[in-house]
């Protein structure tokens, strides 16, 4: 007979107090999308990070499209200085809406 094992979803939460879309493995955070604001309209995502015991299973997506959501939501634009969030976001039609390349008026 073998053992079934449970698994606990991972949870993506925005925290927006803390500038962040953070991942939860239970009560434990095991990635993060730290954002910036420069002004009401623009936010800044400046760091993406995940456990690396957690990689390849798509959290680090998860987590930036959670804070496009919200920049969504907020009618804000997002300049991404996080390499992994840039990559994701440059020259892709789904994010045209709210990319800001960052060498464009920030002000």
């Amino acid at each position: 007979m073998s053992a079934i094992t449970q698994t606990t979803p991972i949870r993506i939460v925005f925290e927006e107090s803390k500038q962040q879309a953070a991942a939860y493995d239970g009560d434990r955070i095991i990635g993060e999308c730290y954002y910036s604001t420069t002004e009401p309209t623009k936010w800044i995502i400046e760091h993406t990070g995940v456990r690396s015991d957690y990689n390849g299973r798509g959290i680090a997506k998860k987590l930036v499209e959670c804070v496009i959501s919200a920049a969504r939501d907020r009618d804000v634009k997002i300049i991404p200085l996080c390499s992994y969030a840039k990559h994701m976001m440059c020259d892709k039609e789904e994010y045209k809406d709210i990319y800001l390349r960052d060498h464009e008026d920030l002000s």
